[in-house]
């Protein structure tokens, strides 16, 4: 061998030897950084995949009233819920080898270069479905090489953290196609109306065509170009065999209709009772507002769309157009609290304050009920009579005086029964009643009733000057409507997660406010504000409303210089309204004082149209007779008065009416009660006793 072969082989060995170095090198490398980037990944852990996603509102029959999100319409939905062509579609023309890749395609990165340097441009990109969906949850879209490096490393931290699966359905619910649609299902509702479970396989080709160009290849704006790239895709799902070329063939022939319509856009309906069910969620529920708004919620309603409707129909067609009347009106189920409707003003874009439940006003004589109801409690009966005349009440040691008027300063001057009382909101019987009973017992019984403000211990706190929530005051009557069962005004049934988990869910939780025979006897007597047989020195206040009035009501309003009220009750649904100016000025004008009592009315026709009549139903321990509604005694022939009556067992008159009356004109048999003429400030245990000892 010579010198120059010699020479030759040592020149090829240490070549062998230099390249085989390399390769032990650049594995070497490869191995380390490889390794690095599993620890890397392990170390730093699983990255977040939260996402802003619209949360949705839902009524009563779980139909979608209202929706918020942070301006990218998103509705996560899991794998399964997703038509299986869509999925595959997506996988044909996004990233064929996706499932055996390890979040990079090598073969189509070299391709693409290959292609840009023969181009002189970017004309063809090489990133995986893991890469679209790293960039989409932490990345800009800039094109730097910062960037680039930052995709990689969060592509590895999700390959290695996450399987395949949640990687992908992850990818199908951030991805943008268009017009403000994130994810497939917004996607799917915005352009075919429809789930994304239910989208055939030419609008999941058509559909998955579009997030490489959302405003190119539109189907709503550019109809030919998605359809001529879904005819592309189509071909793909047939070349990697998720397709026959018959179904492709099948599918590019299939007509489609694109609605382009957000489904679930209806934000404008019963704006105040979404601000209350936000209420609700952030303050007794305790959900974060951001979560709340933005977390893919499901929140179930109490909301009646179609009771809705007629509020807002009736408010509209009563109210005038001109007034500065502002309203606040609410309709509940009395057996559970639900709030099936609210308004809390005329129109929530000029004021979006709640008057139903951020407001306080008097209630007026809609709080006599209440009254009356601790009345029943202490030994009255709808046949307890007291005089109505002018009457000055001295209070504060004596230091203060205070004369109630009655509605056009009209008295009976003359007895009349607790039955008569109520129907015509006489003042004078009322005050009486609170100066007997004590000072507290009202106050006690309003909290029982779910009054949380304070009612003073003044006489005129009878005639309801003491200022109360409205919404709590309409919600207090669901008492008399439920046997004596008070529940509190529920706005939200039900909360799950984007994936149907159960995080919050009501329970009913009646409890028992007033026995159920003296709630019974006090909404019967409310009925009697319609009955003209009750009339006496003035109609019962009802009376306006009879030519609309079709089916038994229990109900009661009130006025003071300010305010206006309607509340009442069928068995089930209790509706109540206010009335009067923000500002707190007189109601003057004749038309603003009708509006409370024609809405009420109106609603609670329209709203119980169609449904079988209801009548409230007596309980075991009480007893009918037919009364004399003057005398407070059992009618009869001598006597021109007639109404049924209900009475605690063995509390009902024996004695009959008749047209002879004692020396000093009082009904024979039945107590006459005046004030003392300074009342005595009784503790609340020595109510009863003082009360019978001093008037019976």
């Amino acid at each position: 061998m010579g010198r120059l072969e010699r020479r030759k082989r040592k020149k090829i060995g240490k070549a062998m030897r230099y390249s085989l170095l390399s390769i032990v090198l650049a594995a070497g490398l490869w191995s380390i950084l490889t390794v690095g980037l599993y620890f890397y990944a392990k170390t730093t852990g699983p990255p977040s995949v939260a996402v802003s996603q619209s949360t949705i509102l839902y009524s009563a029959g779980d139909e979608p009233i209202g929706e918020h999100h942070s301006g990218e319409k998103r509705y996560w939905q899991p794998l399964d819920k997703i038509a299986p062509d869509a999925i595959d579609a997506t996988i044909a023309i996004e990233d064929r080898k996706f499932f055996s890749h390890n979040g990079f395609d090598y073969k189509r990165i070299a391709g693409a270069v290959v292609a840009d340097i023969q181009a002189m441009a970017k004309v063809q990109g090489a990133s995986t479905i893991s890469q679209q969906y790293a960039r989409n949850l932490y990345l800009s879209h800039d094109k730097t090489w910062s960037r680039k490096f930052n995709e990689a490393l969060y592509t590895v931290r999700l390959e290695w953290n996450y399987d395949k699966d949640t990687i992908l359905e992850g990818y199908l619910n951030t991805i943008y196609y268009g017009h403000g649609a994130y994810g497939i299902e917004a996607a799917s509702q915005f352009y075919f109306d429809k789930a994304a479970e239910e989208l055939s396989l030419a609008e999941s080709a058509m559909l998955a065509g579009v997030p490489k160009s959302p405003s190119g290849y539109s189907p709503v704006n550019y109809y030919d170009n998605a359809k001529e790239r879904q005819e592309l895709i189509l071909d793909e799902m047939t070349s990697n065999g998720a397709i026959s070329e018959e179904e492709a063939e099948e599918a590019k022939k299939q007509k489609i209709t694109v609605t382009g319509v957000h489904s679930e856009e209806t934000e404008d309906l019963a704006p105040y009772f979404q601000d209350a069910v936000w209420a609700e969620l952030e303050g007794e529920i305790g959900l974060e507002p951001h979560y709340l708004k933005y977390g893919g919620l499901k929140i179930y309603t109490t909301l009646d769309p179609e009771k809705q409707k007629i509020a807002e129909e009736v408010m509209s067609e009563v109210v005038p157009e001109k007034s500065k009347i502002e309203v606040g009106f609410a309709a509940l189920n009395p057996k559970n609290g639900y709030v099936e409707a609210l308004i809390g003003g005329k129109d929530y874009d000029a004021s979006p304050f709640n008057r139903m439940t951020q407001a306080v006003r008097q209630p007026g004589s809609t709080l006599k009920p209440i009254l009356y109801t601790a009345a029943l409690e202490h030994g009255f009966t709808p046949a307890t009579t007291m005089r109505s005349e002018p009457t000055t009440f001295t209070y504060d040691d004596g230091n203060s005086e205070y004369s109630p008027l009655n509605f056009n300063h009209k008295f009976a001057n003359d007895n009349i029964t607790l039955a008569q009382a109520i129907a015509i909101s006489d003042n004078i019987y009322a005050v009486k009643t609170h100066e007997f009973l004590g000072h507290n017992v009202l106050s006690e019984t309003g909290k029982r009733f779910g009054l949380e403000t304070n009612i003073d211990n003044r006489p005129a706190a009878a005639l309801g000057t003491s200022e109360v929530v409205p919404l709590q005051m309409v919600n207090a009557y669901n008492v008399f409507a439920n046997g004596g069962k008070r529940t509190e005004p529920v706005f939200v049934r039900r909360v799950e997660t984007a994936d149907g988990k159960v995080i919050y869910e009501h329970k009913d939780k009646p409890v028992k406010a007033v026995d159920s025979d003296v709630a019974f006897v006090m909404s019967h007597m409310l009925t009697g504000t319609f009955d003209p047989a009750l009339n006496d020195y003035s109609t019962v206040t009802g009376i306006t409303l009879l030519n609309e009035k079709t089916r038994e009501y229990g109900a009661k309003s009130g006025t003071t210089k300010s305010d206006q009220w309607m509340i009442g009750f069928s068995p089930s649904l209790t509706a109540g309204i206010w009335t009067g100016y923000d500002e707190g000025t007189e109601i003057t004008l004749s038309e603003d004082k009708a509006i409370s009592k024609l809405v009420w009315i109106r609603f609670m026709e329209r709203a119980l149209e169609g449904s079988k009549e209801e009548y409230l139903v007596p309980p075991d321990g009480v007893v009918a007779v037919n009364m004399d509604p003057h005398s407070g005694l059992l009618s009869s022939d001598e006597c021109e008065g007639k109404r049924t009556a209900y009475f605690l067992s063995k509390t009902e008159p024996v004695e009959a009416c008749t047209n002879q009356s004692d020396e000093d004109g009082d009904a024979p048999g039945e107590p006459v009660m005046t004030p003392p003429e300074e009342p005595e400030e009784i503790e609340e245990a020595d109510a009863d006793t003082w009360f019978l000892d001093r008037w019976f």
